[in-house]
């Protein structure tokens, strides 16, 4: 398999690290993302979305990033990554598409304010912050009942729920999302999802660097 991606975005860090927690074997494509490679003609012929990543398993394609967590999982056959019992993966299903539909959207508008912004000297604007944080606190309020008396979103075990929900607040310091509230969310994340192993070798950290800083 080839991963086009450029792991330092949300769903190209989700991908690297799902995939890693699958075990799947895969060529990672770089797709500079800051330089706009996603809108070249020849990227675009594999995902005409002009959006990261895609993957390419011979002459399959296969674009958004949740779909290529689900079909890796059941190509490489792991069953405790995405579990096969139908109600087990009809809840992780839920997970990715709420995270897809709305756990995304309302974490990435920290991202752009409180990350991106900065990177290109402009100034955050907090008008559009407090627009979103009623929004952020019902949806973080829904994980964090969810987390309330569970290690991880399915069980004991971290699946690529885990993974896919993680990733829209994977620069959450930076972002500044407020997760003081919400402390099983905030267990969640700093003590079950950032120990993982294959969430440390995805590291991003501040400025969307993937090198770590000296102690």
């Amino acid at each position: 398999m080839e991963l086009y991606a450029d792991p330092i975005t949300v769903n190209c860090r989700k991908v690297v690290a799902g995939l890693d927690l699958i075990g799947a074997s895969y060529t990672l494509k770089h797709v500079d993302y800051f330089k706009s490679e996603q809108k070249s003609l020849a990227y675009m012929a594999l995902n005409p979305n002009a959006a990261l990543p895609a993957l390419v398993d011979g002459d399959f394609v296969l674009w958004e990033s949740n779909a290529i967590l689900q079909y890796a999982a059941d190509k490489s056959g792991n069953a405790r990554a995405y579990p096969a019992d139908l109600r087990t993966r009809a809840d992780i299903n839920r997970w990715l598409l709420w995270e897809a539909a709305t756990w995304f959207p309302v974490c990435y508008t920290y991202l752009v304010e409180n990350c991106v912004k900065p990177l290109l000297q402009a100034e955050p604007d907090q008008s559009v912050l407090d627009a979103q944080a009623e929004t952020f606190h019902k949806l973080a309020g829904i994980i964090d009942v969810r987390l309330a008396n569970s290690r991880f979103i399915v069980g004991d075990v971290p699946t690529i729920a885990d993974i896919a929900l993680a990733a829209p607040m994977h620069l959450h310091p930076f972002q500044k999302l407020p997760l003081g509230t919400h402390s099983h969310l905030k267990r969640w994340m700093t003590e079950n999802i950032e120990t993982l192993p294959c969430w440390e070798r995805s590291f991003v950290g501040e400025g969307f660097t993937r090198e770590r800083k000296a102690a």
